[in-house]
C-alpha cells in the first residue's frame, strides 16, 4: 500500500514555531496586503474567514483585518521540509516527494493505517509539524483521501474499494479536471466522480473532447497505475496556468492572476534546490489563438516576486502588440541550473 502525505498549513505552520506568539491569531504568509502581494498559506484560524492560497492578500486583509501578515522565508521553509523528508525516508521503503510540502510514500509491512500513524507520529514528534495522510492502493485515491481529514487526520481506502469510495464525491476533486472541465461536465449533469466514471467512451468524449479524457475517467474509476519512485524523472520546465470563467481584460487583474502563479513555480524551484534563467508568459485569447512571450536572465532565480515582476512585464508586452480580452493565462519557467540568486537584469 501507498500514502499521499501532505504537511498541514506548512508555511504558517513553521512560522508559528518561529513566532509562538502568534499562536491561536490569524496568520498569512505572503506578501504586503497594501501592495500586490498573494497569500502564499494561511493558518487554520485565518481559513475560517474564507482566505486561501492565491488569493491577493489586499482580499484577504477585507475578510479578516486583524490578520496578522508575514513575508515568506523560504530557505528556512527548506530547512524544515529537509527535515521532515528526512524523518519519513526513516520510516518508508520508498519515498517520492512531489513538493516542499507533499509527496508519496510506500508504506512499511504492516497495517497501512498503523504504518501511516507511525510515520505521521515521527514527524509531529521529531519536526513538531502536523501532516494528513491519505492511504490505498494507487496515487489518485491516496492524494483525494489526504485531503478528506484535514488537519492532522488519515484516511484509508481499502484495496478494491476505490470506486466506492470516489463515486460520491464532487467531480471538481479529481485531479485533472480543473474549472472549465467541471463546468462543462456539471452542464451535462455529472456532478460526482462516479457519473464521470459511469460515461461510456462516446459520452466520455462529447464531454470532454481532447485527449487525456480516458486516463481521466480510469482515475475517476480508481484506476491508476503510475508507481512511487524515488527517482522521478527530471522536468525541463514546469508551468502554471489558468482558464477564465469569462474573459478577463483589466490589467490590474490578469497581473493578479500571473503573480499568483509565480509562488507555486517558485516553491517548486526552491524546494528542488534549483533556479530559472527563462520565464514564459502565456495568453490565450477568445478565438483559442495563442501567443508566448519569454525573458531569459544572465543567473537564474527562484524567487517569485521576480518571476512575477517579469510575467507581467511579458504580458504587458504581448497585449501592446495584441490588445484585447484574454481567456487564459498561463506562466512557465526553464533554463534550470543550480541555486543561484540573482537580481531582476530587465
Amino acid at each position: 500500500m501507498m500514502a499521499h502525505l501532505d504537511l498541514d498549513a506548512f508555511f504558517a505552520a513553521v512560522e508559528l514555531h518561529r513566532r509562538p506568539e502568534l499562536r491561536g491569531t490569524p496568520l498569512v504568509v505572503g506578501g504586503d496586503p497594501r501592495g500586490r502581494g498573494v497569500v502564499s498559506t494561511a493558518s487554520y484560524e485565518a481559513r475560517k474567514y474564507g482566505i486561501r492560497s492565491a488569493m491577493s492578500c489586499a482580499e484577504a486583509l477585507r475578510r479578516c483585518p486583524q490578520a496578522v501578515f508575514v513575508r515568506p522565508d523560504h530557505a528556512a521553509y527548506r530547512e524544515w521540509s529537509r527535515r521532515v523528508w528526512d524523518t519519513v525516508r526513516a520510516h518508508a521503503p520508498v519515498v517520492e516527494r512531489i513538493g516542499i510540502d507533499e509527496g508519496y510514500l510506500v508504506l512499511a509491512e504492516g497495517d497501512p493505517p498503523e504504518q501511516a500513524a507511525i510515520v505521521q507520529q515521527a514527524i509531529r514528534e521529531q519536526v513538531r509539524l502536523s501532516s494528513s495522510l491519505g492511504v490505498g492502493a494507487c496515487k489518485v485515491v491516496c492524494k483525494i483521501a489526504s485531503d478528506m481529514r484535514k488537519p492532522g487526520g488519515i484516511t484509508y481506502v481499502p484495496d478494491g474499494q476505490e470506486a466506492a469510495f470516489l463515486a460520491p464525491l464532487e467531480v471538481r476533486r479529481l485531479p485533472g479536471v480543473g474549472p472549465k472541465s467541471e463546468q462543462r461536465l456539471t452542464t451535462l449533469g455529472i456532478e460526482t466522480i462516479g457519473a464521470l466514471a459511469a460515461l461510456d467512451d462516446e459520452r466520455m468524449g462529447e464531454a470532454l473532447p481532447g485527449r487525456g479524457w480516458l486516463e481521466l475517467r480510469d482515475r475517476a474509476r480508481g484506476i491508476d497505475p503510475r508507481p512511487v519512485s524515488s527517482e522521478p524523472g527530471e522536468a525541463v520546465s514546469i508551468s502554471s496556468e489558468e482558464t477564465f470563467d469569462v474573459d478577463i481584460s483589466e490589467r490590474a487583474e490578469l497581473h493578479l492572476r500571473v503573480r499568483a502563479m509565480a509562488a507555486p513555480l517558485a516553491g517548486s524551484l526552491q524546494s528542488s534546490g534549483r533556479s530559472a534563467r527563462t520565464i514564459t508568459t502565456k495568453l490565450r485569447y477568445p478565438d483559442f489563438s495563442i501567443v508566448t512571450r519569454s525573458h531569459s536572465l544572465a543567473v537564474g532565480t527562484d524567487d517569485a516576486d521576480q518571476i512575477g515582476e517579469l510575467a507581467c512585464m511579458l504580458l504587458d508586452r504581448a497585449l501592446e502588440q495584441r490588445p484585447g480580452a484574454l481567456r487564459l493565462v498561463g506562466v512557465g519557467v526553464s533554463g534550470f541550473q543550480e541555486h543561484q540568486q540573482l537580481s531582476l537584469g530587465l
